[in-house]
């Protein structure tokens, strides 16, 4: 059966963001299952190593591979590496990792990012398009095939040094100790027992160096984008188990500058924030655990000059800033899919954890991915970028989707395959980590 382009089925594979699935550590620090459940935490229990496969437009029919490490180089720190190559001539490497304590400074992390790929007949909703001229790609009102294709190299370096208050939860307990039963947090929360984040909760002083470079050669567009800056954040985590939080709150304030130093194609600033929010429904016959979700998410760009003529000065790039579309918000949507001056996001998720787990009565495969639960979701979305920030206008015309989400917890990774359902088609985005406040 032929899909209409207008519900063309979007595929969200391994790879750079906005290309393809990019992949992440998503506990916090690794975290041990509890004396009384029953098992002893073995080398192989840390151990994430696994050969896969998948198919795109952009890589064709390709072959992976995915190495990942709970408790190296530190006990609380953890790593992932994965490499890629297709038959349509792309290929990547991307490395990851997670608190890493550095510098011999107790309370101060690294979670260093890496990739490295070229990529063939990759969409950008960038301008250019002679079928669209005079509109704006990326619009909220633009046409869904309003994009270009090309093959280039898509390079990212980001480096999170991100240092612990000693307030709240983090005045005494540097590194987290979660105890988990089967899966799931046992002991050991830090956060959800107040709204004080003086009391409550984990907060971070974060500094981000960045640098992306994006080139894409096609008929309609030769193009080659750099960006490099600083990212400067405060969050405070206020949940009782980031990795998989049933209770609690978590709020990040950024600032993201590109100073138009070096290589930079052009200065630019991003005002960022998000809030997300966990409400617990308890267990009942037949689930483990049962949680309302909720998340809202804003972006700015007071840099962002439009001239009388159209041209724009001091915009980041389609991948920075107020952005919509991909891995974590608006699922349905391809990667960057909106993009303006200003964009505002809302997402409600209900989490179910059964007890039935269907890897248990699959030993062999059991051996290797150990999952530990499985989690059915179900979620919907609503948001939408505008040319100025204005909460009328971005409460207007807004974009949405809903869709079912399937997350396993395998050897402390959240795992995720989400699909949603919106107006211009069906997306299926594959990621590890929950989507909030990645």
């Amino acid at each position: 059966m032929t899909i209409p382009t207008s519900r063309r089925f979007i595929h969200a594979i391994p790879g750079l963001p906005g290309i393809a699935l990019a992949l992440g550590i998503a506990a916090s620090c690794p975290a041990q299952e509890a004396p009384n459940a029953g098992s002893t935490v073995t080398k192989e229990d840390r151990i994430l190593s696994l050969p896969y496969g998948f198919w795109n437009e952009s890589f064709g029919l390709a072959a992976a591979y995915v190495y990942a490490v709970n408790g190296f180089p530190q006990p609380q720190a953890s790593v992932l590496g994965t490499v890629m190559v297709g038959s349509a001539g792309s290929a990547m490497g991307f490395f990851m990792g997670r608190d890493i304590q550095v510098f011999g400074i107790q309370r101060l992390f690294l979670d260093p990012i890496a990739s490295l790929g070229y990529y063939s007949n990759a969409h950008a909703y960038i301008n250019g398009n002679p079928q669209y001229a005079g509109q704006e790609a990326g619009a909220n009102g633009s046409d869904p095939n309003n994009y270009v294709t090309g093959d280039g190299p898509d390079n990212y370096l980001r480096l999170r040094f991100k240092y612990l208050l000693p307030i709240g939860h983090g005045r005494e307990q540097v590194i987290p100790e979660y105890q988990l039963q089967h899966g799931l947090l046992e002991a050991g929360e830090t956060g959800g027992t107040s709204w004080n984040p003086l009391t409550s909760g984990r907060t971070f002083v974060e500094v981000r160096p960045f640098y992306r470079s994006q080139t894409i050669h096609g008929d309609e567009v030769n193009t080659a984008l750099t960006t490099n800056g600083t990212d400067f954040s405060i969050m405070w985590d206020n949940r009782d188990f980031p990795a998989d939080p049933s209770h609690g709150n978590a709020l990040t304030l950024r600032t993201s500058r590109d100073f138009g130093e070096f290589n930079s194609s052009g200065s630019w600033t991003a005002l960022i924030g998000e809030y997300d929010h966990y409400i617990p429904l308890g267990a009942r016959p037949g689930f483990r655990q049962r949680t309302l979700a909720f998340d809202v998410w804003a972006a700015d760009s007071p840099s962002w000059h439009q001239s009388p003529d159209g041209t724009i000065t001091g915009r980041p790039p389609p991948y920075a800033g107020a952005t919509l579309g991909g891995l974590w918000r608006m699922r349905a949507y391809p990667a960057q899919r909106f993009s303006d001056k200003a964009a505002i996001y809302y997402s409600a998720e209900l989490r179910l954890i059964p007890e039935w787990n269907l890897f248990d009565s699959l030993p062999g495969l059991q051996q290797w991915v150990g999952v530990q639960w499985m989690q059915f979701v179900g979620f919907v979305e609503a948001g939408r970028v505008a040319p100025h920030w204005n909460l009328s206008e971005l409460h207007s015309s807004m974009q949405w989707d809903a869709g079912l989400g399937l997350r396993l917890w395998a050897k402390g990774l959240v795992v995720r395959l989400d699909t949603a359902l919106s107006n211009e088609g069906v997306g299926v985005q594959m990621m590890v980590s929950q989507p909030f406040q990645f």
